[in-house]
């Protein structure tokens, strides 16, 4: 690949294509149903949050939102938190899906390790999801009961959830790749009427038989009335359990009509959980009205998705793409949903499910695209990708040679759209439209209706600047209420403890004069270097440049006024040991690509990087181990991908004296 640059251009649209955006056909029905007119997309935006409350009333009407009551305002009060929403109106958010069931497309398809490609009709959807959400009314669940899932990323996660969504119940998930403490740790929160679990799953070649944990899960969740099995991998469930056993596969298959329970904008949906790794994980109340309006917005208009296409984002059921994935549904798309390693038999597999599915949409992350890279894979020659559009980039900064890799080795005439948003909003603040140009190491856009601002030190909006991601206007789908926090303060300290009325979201981003933005990690893992302040992604990209590095993670351990001490921790291929021409060539990249002030003083070989169940590096916690504090106080290894990774930082952490 030729070497490219921050900024360098590698993508525009045709006018074909900008003329059949969601982006474009917006501003065509303000012109005609509001005599606005916009000449690009940041005028469209500027408006968009200068005017807040028009454009999401606009957006209301541009969805044709179906509400059995009229809302009386639009939004109360520009304050943060405790915005209230379209006051009065009441939705549900099932309805929204089924009033685009298509005759023709599948709504779901479908594969795992274990189950071969399989297409679920819209009709099929909703007779199984009307099925469900009568057995759940049958057997107690009112609107605002909680209903947990211990489920893996399969068609029955997506049935139930809108079986909830139907009659108001409120939704939670976690994938039984999590530990046990730590699921119990969230689902205990929040005291579910209703468990839906899993007898097993298979991941990267070998079977989890999960029957003995759902023992536990009963076990420690007394408010569990019922309990619903998929018989995903055995024919039959052990039934010695504490509570009424149901079998998921006889529960949708009663004919029966679906009815929606219309329910207030700022009902609960849905409870997410915040990462979990130093503590008891938030969990996170999100509106159904603003879940709605928002993932509308981002598939119809920031998108342009359509009842032609085939959406698939690589995820579990405990991470918020999930989510946002179903929300798809909300246009008429496809949803592509796989259950499995993106890695076994091998990193080309998520590549063949695209061209087997044919997917237009595909969600992959930067650490797999990594992957791909070192392996040598070259998708575009290997696989049919002619129906792929566009590849959504996610849960990190994306380096610029990842960027080039993907035009050269996937498809050259293809938008990438790289975002960058937070559980905490189940949703994105900056990210992309196929109206603007493509450039290596940039996210193209703040996303419309989100006010987005880099903080500067000394507390004003800066552009061209590096500063704190705040938010200074409201969002529909920030958080209702954090459950358990009657007083609000948790959900305060969260967010606006550092810029009362501002959220704060703990991000590094730089937004450019044009409009576009670059992230640069998260502000509370930022090194400080000899008086110079720098991102983690900046330094990463500048290490995993290198050909035999895999992963790395970077820390430092300065802390009250002791000297600094930063280590690189790095990943290499299979048979390769690190070597001092191997640490000079990576001092040397740090150097020249980002800072002659932040080369390490220590590099390390590891086998694995600690990394969350959802792939993020866990940069913070491995600096607190390393500075001595307890394992208990830094870490809850069971919301961890690998928590084996950690052993060598404890050992480590015995030598360092810092």
């Amino acid at each position: 690949m030729t070497p490219i640059t921050e900024g360098t251009l590698l993508w525009q649209p045709d006018q074909e294509r900008i003329q059949n955006s969601g982006i474009y056909k917006f501003m065509a029905w303000l012109k005609n149903n509001k005599g606005l007119s916009f000449s690009d997309y940041n005028s469209l935006w500027t408006w968009s949050v200068e005017s807040l409350e028009d454009f999401w009333e606009s957006a209301w009407q541009y969805h044709r939102i179906r509400s059995t009551a009229p809302y009386t305002t639009v939004l109360e009060k520009r304050i943060m938190p405790g915005a209230k929403w379209f006051t009065g109106a009441k939705l549900n958010y099932a309805e929204h899906i089924f009033r685009h069931a298509s005759d023709t497309n599948p709504a779901i398809v479908f594969q795992s390790e274990h189950v071969p490609l399989t297409e679920i009709s819209w009709c099929e959807l909703k007779k199984q999801t009307a099925s469900l959400a009568k057995t759940l009314q049958d057997i107690g669940v009112t609107p605002g009961d909680r209903v947990a899932a211990y489920l893996p990323n399969i068609p029955q996660a997506t049935i139930a959830f809108l079986a909830c969504a139907s009659i108001g119940a409120i939704w939670s998930s976690c994938s039984p790749d999590f530990g046990t403490p730590s699921v119990i740790d969230r689902f205990k929160q929040i005291e579910p009427k209703v468990l839906l679990t899993v007898d097993g799953y298979w991941y990267n070649g070998t079977l989890h038989d999960r029957r003995a944990v759902n023992k536990e899960l009963q076990a420690a969740l007394p408010s569990v009335e019922k309990t619903i099995i998929v018989s995903y991998v055995y024919d039959e469930p052990d039934t010695e359990d504490r509570t009424e056993i149901l079998k998921f596969a006889h529960l949708v298959r009663n004919e029966t009509e679906l009815t929606y329970e219309h329910l207030p904008f700022d009902h609960p949906l849905w409870i997410l959980y915040s990462s979990g790794t130093t503590g008891i994980p938030k969990a996170i109340v999100h509106p159904q009205g603003g879940m709605i309006l928002q993932q509308l917005t981002t598939f119809a208009i920031q998108q342009g998705l359509t009842s032609e296409e085939r959406l698939f984002w690589f995820t579990t059921t405990g991470w918020m793409m999930w989510n946002y994935v179903v929300g798809s549904l909300l246009v008429g798309a496809t949803i592509v949903q796989y259950d499995g390693s993106p890695t076994y038999p091998g990193p080309h597999v998520l590549w063949e499910l695209a061209e087997k599915a044919q997917i237009t949409s595909l969600g992959i992350s930067p650490a797999l695209i990594g992957v791909c890279m070192k392996s040598g894979l070259h998708p575009g020659t290997q696989f049919n990708l002619d129906k792929l559009q566009d590849i959504g980039v996610t849960g990190a900064p994306l380096t610029t040679d990842g960027y080039n890799w993907l035009y050269t080795a996937v498809k050259k005439d293809i938008w990438v759209n790289c975002t960058s948003g937070g559980t905490d909003v189940c949703t994105g603040f900056v990210g992309g439209t196929p109206i603007l140009p493509v450039r290596a190491g940039e996210i193209q856009c703040r996303l419309l209706g989100v006010k987005v601002e880099a903080l500067h030190d000394a507390g004003h909006p800066a552009l061209d600047e590096v500063g704190e991601l705040v938010i200074t206007l409201p969002m529909p789908t920030m958080p209702v209420y954090f459950w358990n926090d009657p007083d609000g303060s948790r959900y305060r300290e969260s967010y606006f403890e550092m810029f009362p009325g501002l959220w704060r979201h703990g991000d590094w981003i730089k937004i450019k004069a044009t409009g576009s933005c670059v992230i640069y990690g998260r502000s509370d893992s930022t090194i400080n270097r000899h008086g110079v302040r720098m991102g983690t992604s900046e330094l990463y990209q500048a290490v995993e440049g290198l050909d035999n590095v895999l992963d790395s993670l970077i820390v430092d351990l300065e802390y009250v006024g002791r000297k600094s001490l930063m280590l690189c921790f790095v990943v290499l291929k299979d048979g390769v040991s690190l070597t001092d021409e191997h640490k000079q060539q990576i001092q040397a990249r740090i150097s020249k690509l980002a800072s002659p002030r932040h080369i390490p003083d220590e590099i390390y070989q590891v086998q694995q990087i600690p990394r969350t169940i959802n792939g993020k590096k866990m940069e913070v916690p491995i600096r607190k181990i390393l500075l001595g504090f307890p394992l208990a106080n830094c870490v809850s290894p069971d919301s961890m991908s690998n928590p084996d990774s950690l052993p060598f930082f404890v050992e480590l952490a015995n030598t360092l004296n810092v």
